[in-house]
């Protein structure tokens, strides 16, 4: 959303080519002489009022400002491109300046990416994760001539077994170097423990990096690990880990081993070696496109060989939902998954996945992720497989989730909605305002010139607009909204004319000197009555149509 906001203000951003009354292709000869005759009209030298001089100062320094950047290739290719935003990103002033246009954006979405990556660099960028554990086997596997002696009857006893959160803060020390503080606590059936690690991660080149970790905790003790990353070629890269476990049990070495290649655009392979508490050797297989996730995985090791696949479905709708389905099957027995994933705000997303499996029973996993914190609540149904167990996991989440969008989500996001639309009126009508103030302190700084002009004008039969309107022109049945939507620009018009001709280009007639958008966002016109060689004129032209006058019909008409 904050995007869109941005985008709903483009307007607010001064057209340098309408400012200046020239064509987007306007040469460097017609920038100067536009340039000249606006300095002239806004010079703070002209006028002896302590505001109009002021005033005055604030529009030289805009025309000033306008014709540098259109004045200067290089600037003007990146106004074209990007507008006055482009030109506030640091770094242009090392770019080579003979740039296509297509050089040109890629460079600024380089010099973008990097004015992100400083941005995130000064924040601690926290990530977090809360788990909650819910053993609620009472409500299916509970025996009746237990229930029935049981003291009170019949509320089936749900209870948390687990907890586990952890928590973690990065702090960039240099451009190289970066401190990583981690910790997490666990508890299970009123057992439990922590643990806190310290790592220190250095990128030593663009190929790769490595990192240094030291942990303690209260059960395993303290531990040493190293690790390191490097690319081997643009689509093959090598992860290696080893650590030390300074375990009440003497030394626990390990190490780990894994590579992995880009088989093609979507797909990626990996290879891994692992050896210790947990030896393994695991090779997958991992495709991802716009429109699907598929992992297929093999597992031979100690305790543990599986084999697993999953695939997920990405429907292409606003909230981005999933459906995902996966089969793991090994020594421990057989586990079938399936759930979805939904996006319910601009930083939550929402996931409930029903496992099924052998003789783990059946539970129902719950994860709300918002921004970069993670919230997972699996619930423990039942340790066999029943029918009823596994409905309630699936319809239940669903009609949960049906209410709560219906009753809370949806109105929630539509106050939102409306919220932000209430602020980008007010911020409208500031912005018009202020435009609208600009507009009529221009207009009063061109009385004395318009003045000249018309005597001009009047000595030789000339140019003389008598009525200028710009704005939305409605029908007559609504002249009260006509008149709220259109200015009068009659004093800027006239202020334009030269030798007796009124040129305006394609840019929008809102940017002019004296002129202001009364109506943002709707269809504009501009409708002037002006008089030449003693005949009167009407002309009607959109916005954005250039316009000449008095146009040649006029004239055979005035020397006949």
């Amino acid at each position: 959303m904050a995007a869109s906001t941005e985008d709903d203000f483009e307007f607010n951003t001064q057209d340098y080519y309408s400012l200046l009354n020239v064509r987007k292709e306007a040469t460097v000869e017609e920038l100067k002489a536009s340039y000249r005759r606006l300095c002239m009209l806004y010079h703070p030298d002209k006028h002896r009022d302590p505001e109009l001089k002021r005033q005055a100062e604030q529009l030289f320094n805009q025309v000033h400002q306008a014709y540098e950047v259109l004045s200067d290739a290089h600037s003007r290719a990146i106004y074209d491109i990007f507008g006055k935003k482009g030109l506030e990103v640091e770094g242009w002033e090392v770019v080579e300046r003979k740039r296509t246009p297509a050089e040109i954006r890629e460079e600024y979405e380089r010099l973008q990416r990097e004015k992100e990556e400083r941005r995130l660099q000064q924040r601690t960028n926290p990530k977090g994760t809360i788990s909650v554990g819910v053993d609620a086997t009472d409500l299916f596997d509970r025996y009746d001539d237990d229930f029935e002696e049981m003291p009170g009857g019949g509320f089936p006893h749900i209870e948390i077994n687990r907890m586990h959160i952890s928590q973690s803060i990065e702090a960039p020390l240099t451009n190289t170097d970066t401190a990583m503080l981690s910790g997490s606590l666990s508890t299970h059936n009123g057992s439990g423990g922590g643990n806190i690690n310290v790592t220190l991660r250095r990128v030593t080149s663009a190929k790769g990096w490595g990192e240094v970790e030291f942990g303690a905790g209260d059960t395993l003790g303290p531990l040493v690990g190293l690790k390191v990353f490097r690319n081997i070629t643009a689509r093959c890269f090598l992860t290696a880990q080893c650590g030390l476990q300074f375990s009440p049990r003497g030394l626990r070495p390990s190490c780990s081993l894994m590579t992995a290649r880009h088989l093609d655009q979507n797909t990626m392979g990996y290879l891994q070696w692992r050896w210790g508490p947990n030896s393994a050797m695991i090779t997958s297989l991992v495709r991802d496109t716009k429109r699907s996730h598929f992992t297929l995985a093999l597992q031979l090791g100690v305790p543990h060989s599986y084999l697993m696949m999953s695939y997920q479905y990405k429907f292409q709708d606003e909230d981005q939902t999933k459906v995902k389905g996966s089969v793991k099957t090994g020594w421990f027995g057989t586990v079938v998954e399936y759930g979805a994933e939904r996006k319910i705000s601009r930083h939550s997303v929402l996931s409930a996945t029903v496992s099924i499996g052998v003789p783990q029973g059946v539970t129902l996993k719950i994860k709300l992720s918002r921004a970069s914190q993670t919230y997972l609540f699996p619930v423990h149904l039942t340790d066999q497989l029943l029918p009823s167990a596994v409905f309630y996991a699936t319809v239940g989440p669903l009609l949960a989730y049906v209410a709560v969008h219906r009753l809370i989500i949806i109105p929630y996001t539509k106050a939102q909605k409306e919220q932000e639309l209430e602020l980008q009126r007010k911020s409208s009508a500031t912005d018009i305002a202020k435009k609208k103030q600009e507009a009529e302190t221009a207009v009063l700084l061109m009385q004395e010139s318009v003045r000249r002009i018309i005597e001009a004008e009047e000595s030789k039969m000339g140019l003389i607009i008598l009525n200028g309107w710009y704005g939305k022109f409605v029908s007559d049945t609504s002249q009260k909204q006509e008149k709220a939507k259109v200015i009068d620009v009659t004093v800027p018009l006239q202020c334009l004319v030269k030798d007796s001709k009124l040129i305006l280009t394609e840019a929008s007639k809102a940017g002019l000197p004296g002129f202001y958008d009364p109506c943002v966002g709707e269809e504009k016109s501009l409708k002037l009555l002006y008089q030449f060689r003693g005949v009167m004129h009407q002309v009607i032209s959109a916005d954005t149509e250039p316009l000449r006058i008095p146009k040649q019909s006029h004239r055979t008409e005035s020397e006949s």
